[in-house]
């Protein structure tokens, strides 16, 4: 699941200015929506690149024969048009107007039936008691984006919607702070969807941001494992695979050159007698090797190019993605790095003969001039085999 974050900018939180702000803050920390009202969408589109949700609202989700025409007037003289209209803002969703008993009346649900557009739909619904959850449930077979507000909220209606509804619709919870946000993806152990935040802290806007990316990154089992062999051998074309982010001390990638077993190589963090320390940098090894994707997968070095992510891993196993500003291709001596796993597999892989070059051993960091036979390595290993980077159940042999 891939958990996004709204960033709630209409016009029951402030003038202009006041929603301004917030999304420019939004921005600023890498949310991935903005929910405005319809008329405002070409101004949010002049601050920035962002998902763009408006309210539809003013008579418009009555008029249901009119919904055509209402979409193709949608644009303003600029000719903005939301990526998502929600329905409920001031209807049956917020309680302005008052919730039918029988629910195959109610205007809301009929706007969303309508799909002549190709716009997502949502619905925006405050969840003020029981009968607000059934129509929260029937909004969401027919809702791409099923936003839920608690009123007094309490975790209950949240647990009750994700079990009933998680796989129906994306499921947007109102939080107002980043704990509120941390609570509502690890709700059921499934959580929300997303998570619609009604703040005006940019600090909070960012917390919120980084408990979306803590929620969606991948935590690895790395062991380490016996180097049998560390051998000199002649020169070969190696990767520097240079990141736009700034590296912690016990970061890198994990490559190799079997995909079932990839080995810790370490950022170039640390400071030499030889060379600058590099932050943003990791050594990864000889074009052929495999690093791994933020997606699971793996690509080979000699693939990577500017824009690329690749996976950033800690010694830990705790997993980030960052972005490849840069590849440097050189031709370089190499060590010939060979493994043998708990489970008796030998993988291996080829790394540049150089001081700089660290590998995270049970002793600590280690340079790979001072590898020998017998330390023992931090990899990762992964019984399976691959296909064009993804893992498929087949006999594949590397040696």
């Amino acid at each position: 699941m891939t958990r996004s974050v709204w960033v709630k900018a209409d016009d029951t939180v402030g003038d202009w200015d006041d929603r301004r702000e917030r999304i420019t803050a939004a921005l600023e920390a890498g949310a991935d929506w903005v929910l405005v009202d319809e008329d405002e969408v070409a101004r949010v589109r002049e601050l920035g690149d962002i998902n763009v949700a408006a309210y539809r609202t003013d008579g418009d989700v009555t008029l249901v024969d009119d919904i055509d025409d209402a979409e193709a007037d949608s644009d303003d003289e600029s000719g903005a048009q939301p990526d998502a209209i929600i329905v409920g803002k001031e209807g049956e969703g917020d309680a302005t107007i008052d919730l039918p008993e029988d629910l195959s009346g109610s205007a809301d649900l009929s706007t969303l039936r309508r799909r002549d557009g190709d716009i997502d739909r949502g619905a925006y619904i405050r969840i003020l008691a029981k009968e607000y959850e059934h129509f929260a449930e029937t909004a969401a077979a027919d809702a791409d984006y099923t936003i839920v507000v608690g009123e007094d909220w309490t975790i209950i209606p949240l647990e009750n919607l994700i079990a009933r509804i998680g796989e129906e619709t994306d499921l947007v919870a109102g939080v107002t702070s980043a704990a509120e946000a941390k609570t509502a993806f690890e709700t059921l152990e499934i959580g929300a969807d997303s998570v619609l935040l009604d703040s005006d802290d940019p600090d909070e806007i960012r917390q919120t941001v980084d408990v979306r990316d803590d929620a969606d990154r991948e935590s690895l089992d790395l062991q380490y494992a016996e180097v049998l062999d560390v051998e000199r051998i002649g020169s070969a074309d190696r990767v520097c695979v240079d990141t736009g982010t700034l590296l912690e001390h016990d970061e890198g990638m994990l490559v190799g050159s079997m995909s079932r077993g990839l080995v810790f190589v370490h950022a170039e963090t640390a400071e030499s007698p030889y060379v600058a320390s590099r932050p943003f940098r990791v050594n990864a090894g000889a074009v052929h090797a495999y690093v791994r994707t933020p997606d699971g997968g793996t690509k080979y070095l000699s693939e990577l190019q500017s824009g690329d992510e690749v996976q950033v891993v800690d010694i830990d196993g705790n997993t980030r993605e960052a972005i490849v500003g840069r590849v440097k291709i050189e031709k370089r001596p190499m060590f010939r790095v060979a493994l043998e796993t708990e489970d008796g597999d030998r993988i291996e892989t080829l790394l540049q003969n150089a001081e700089t070059i660290k590998v995270a051993t049970s002793d600590g960091r280690t340079a790979i001039t001072d590898l020998e036979a017998g330390d023992e390595l931090l990899h990762y290993y992964e019984d399976t085999a691959r296909h064009f980077g993804e893992p498929v159940e087949e006999s594949i042999i590397e040696k």
